[in-house]
């Protein structure tokens, strides 16, 4: 079988392995799912819901395996020997592998595993619905600087900054190799068919995370991008070669943020390339870390955001919105077909009291009176001129999250709760929770709420006007407004964080419950919707393409990423030269205003502008193209660099031609799928030829780097099947391990 012909548009190849795309994957490079999903349905089920606590359990008996594509088991960690691990796998009581539920209808173990927990269940059900796919998720939150240990503890130790960057910024090549090392490992072992890596937040931006782990994450912000795009690269080809061996394909996939403030401290995304899929955390976007009250998840903006408003947001970026689910799609279409995209959705509600102002709440404030009390992270806590939120909690706070045993004010609640509450029922299940009705008068329901509902948001909240409580929630309206619109898109589905909040009626509880209203509603919208976008490019590519390579870098850091003005580097890796003349074309996202410009006198026109105006509604296009002139020759094995500048971030740019000698070529950058492969263009009779391999690993006779070779600036070496450049004098620095900044640039695959 060619499996080639399965790979998805775009994906990055890894060199010299014959990976099993069609294990996967059709021959139009789609995913497939069965003939009921035609788009994915992604829930997380989580590790900690197992009624061990007193709380109500969920657990895998209880996922709607009919009605969903994929699992994301939430969390394992980064332990401190840079491994992945869920705990010592015999430690009493660990849920993922030595946990039971005797007694428990549905989950009896599985006999043919020499593991219990959430592990066994899991691929207990597996062997009953063989065409959903588990994932293990890898951080989140809590787990992404440090980790749980098995009494419950979160250390200080292991996680992903340390495990990818070193104490002086550059990429610890040692710590990635082996955590990819033991990826490949556990998946073996526990039947998973990828990994999901949620980590929050690898960005330049300061104060950005979880704020237990803002001592060592900024001090790294200078490499943590850098970092993080050698360990996904290494992951993609570890588990390549895992799955040539195995016969199985790997998936790798993350949770992806989707706030514009995180976005612009992750460069252009260049990760991307690396992923079967990108889960857009399209949540949290409001929420009690400040005064500015407004929807979980919005999927449009208004043109009322008062966060955005207050901020200068409108002004700044011609009246559009980056706080909602369409512009954080369209910052991703960028990168990526839209069947590589999965939008997320939130089974959970988030809250205020003692809101003022606004429409029923919406955009309100809600300011924390003793601005000294700022939870960490928020407010005066991080020197913030922004008021900090005052977070529902008590009867409006049931999930009832604790930190240092302390209620974590954020009105987070289940949807069967919100539900409950909307119809003004208290829930029999708070004590369970840690609510005491009998003696604290804020975990006993009081007031009405009333649901509200914004249509140019698609944006459900509950508002009860005597407590001022403000409950941002999902229900049936806005979900198939949502599941519409991945339709409309042809986005490739939804993920839900977390299943376990679902809702159902429960007649005999009188009362709702845990159930799968929302879930099954989106599998019906999506069971009988036309497949997915499964192109990267709106317009059609020509079919030969050059071996060019396309990079973004030289981003400044954090908040001095603005304007956003990197370098965009073509680097010339055919065997002929690039004539003075060339043209390069790209798209880029809506998701900036189509003002794009360059700063490095390569004439520049604009070929098409996918959007002008604000993003009220919606952005209605997905790209703007542009034209650049290449203003001198770029002989084979150089580059040629010029200085974007634009204004709101972008993943990408992607969909690259080059056009000169009266022939238009797509580029090796893209990893595209079909056309001829990379070959050297005839610019003019006099062209040089191409040149022929001799060397090792297929790069072209390109000398292979040597530990103890002193290599002059501009030197071209290969290591480990790449092709990398020396910026200055250097003896005994491994390519590999030099990032962004260091003496060796890499450029491309060979």
């Amino acid at each position: 079988m060619d499996h080639a012909q399965c790979r998805p548009d775009g994906l990055y190849q890894t060199p010299g392995v014959a990976v099993p795309y069609c294990d996967v994957y059709d021959t139009d490079g789609r995913e497939k799912m069965g003939d009921d999903h035609k788009r994915r349905i992604i829930g997380y089920f989580t590790s900690w819901r197992t009624g061990k606590n007193g709380a109500p359990a969920y657990l895998a008996s209880q996922i709607p395996w009919n009605k969903i594509t994929h699992i994301n088991y939430a969390f394992a960690h980064v332990d401190p020997n840079n491994k992945i691990s869920v705990g010592s796998p015999t430690a009493a009581n660990n849920p993922a592998t030595n946990m039971t539920w005797p007694g428990v209808a549905g989950a009896e173990m599985d006999p043919a595993y020499s593991y219990t927990g959430h592990f066994n269940q899991l691929n207990k059900f597996k062997k009953q619905n063989p065409g959903v796919k588990t994932l293990v998720s890898v951080g989140g939150w809590a787990e992404t600087g440090g980790y749980i240990d098995d009494t419950g503890k979160r250390l200080d130790a292991g996680g992903f900054y340390r495990m990818t960057t070193t104490g002086s910024n550059t990429v610890n090549t040692a710590g990635i190799n082996t955590f990819a090392d033991s990826v490949v490992a556990f998946l073996r072992t526990y039947g998973f068919d990828g990994v999901d890596i949620d980590y929050e937040y690898p960005t330049s931006n300061n104060k950005a995370g979880h704020p237990l782990d803002f001592a060592q994450a900024d001090a790294k912000r200078a490499g943590l991008n850098a970092s993080y795009q050698v360990l996904m690269r290494t992951l993609r080809e570890k588990l390549d070669a895992a799955a040539a061996a195995d016969g199985k394909y790997y998936m790798v996939t993350i949770a992806a943020p989707a706030s514009g403030w995180l976005l612009r401290g992750m460069e252009s995304f260049q990760t991307l390339q690396y992923l079967d899929y990108v889960n857009i955390m399209s949540y949290d976007l409001h929420g009690a870390w400040n005064h500015f009250v407004g929807p979980n998840a919005a999927l449009y903006d208004d043109g009322q955001d008062a966060e955005l408003a207050s901020g200068g947001v409108y002004g700044a970026y011609q009246n559009i919105g980056y706080l909602n689910t369409d512009w954080a799609y369209h910052y991703f279409r960028g990168a990526m077909q839209s069947g590589r995209i999965n939008i997320g959705l939130p089974y959970y509600t988030r809250g205020w009291r003692g809101v003022t102002g606004g429409t029923n709440g919406l955009w309100g404030r809600a300011a924390l009176p003793d601005q000294t009390k700022c939870p960490a992270g928020t407010g005066s806590s991080v020197g913030s001129t922004t008021p900090c939120g005052n977070g529902a909690i008590g009867i409006d706070n049931v999930w009832h999250d604790l930190e240092n045993g302390q209620e974590v004010p954020g009105g987070a609640n289940p949807m069967w709760h919100a539900k409950n509450l909307q119809e003004g029922r208290s829930g029999s299940y708070l004590e369970a929770y840690g609510l005491t009705p009998k003696t604290d008068p804020t975990d006993v329901i009081s007031g009405t709420y009333t649901r509200q509902y914004s249509s140019s948001l698609v944006a459900p909240w509950l508002w009860n006007s005597q407590k001022q409580v403000f409950l941002s929630t999902e229900d049936e309206q806005s979900v198939a407004a949502k599941a519409d619109y991945v339709n409309a898109k042809g986005i490739g589905g939804i993920m839900i964080w977390e299943l376990a909040g679902d809702y159902a009626w429960d007649a005999q509880r009188g009362e709702y419950y845990m159930g799968n209203t929302m879930t099954n509603l989106i599998y019906d919208k999506f069971r009988t919707a036309t497949p997915y976008g499964q192109r990267k490019a709106a317009i059609t590519m020509p079919t030969q393409t050059l071996n060019v390579g396309v990079t973004m870098g030289g981003f400044a850091l954090g908040d001095n990423n603005y304007p956003i003005n990197p370098e965009l580097r073509v680097t010339n890796n055919s065997g002929a030269p690039i004539p003075a003349g060339a043209q390069l074309e790209f798209d880029y996202p809506t998701s900036a205003p189509g003002t794009l410009g360059q700063q490095s006198g390569w004439a520049l026109s604009v070929v098409s502008t996918g959007h002008t105006g604000s993003n009220v509604g919606g952005l209605k296009g997905d790209f703007h193209r542009v034209r650049l002139n290449v203003p001198s020759a770029i002989a084979p094995g150089s580059f040629a660099e010029v200085t974007l500048g634009y204004s709101l971030p972008i993943a990408g740019p992607s969909n690259f031609t080059l056009s000169f000698g009266g022939q238009t070529y797509a580029l090796a950058a893209d990893y595209a799928r079909g056309g001829t492969p990379p070959a050297s263009p005839t610019a003019s009779p006099t062209a040089s030829p191409s040149v022929t391999p001799t060397g090792g690993n297929n790069c072209g006779g390109i000398a292979v780097w040597n530990a103890s070779t002193a290599y002059s600036g501009g030197s071209i070496v290969q290591h480990e099947n790449r092709r990398y450049r020396s910026k200055w004098w250097t003896q005994g620095e491994n390519p590999a391990n030099s990032g962004q900044w260091g003496v060796w640039e890499a450029q491309g695959a060979c």
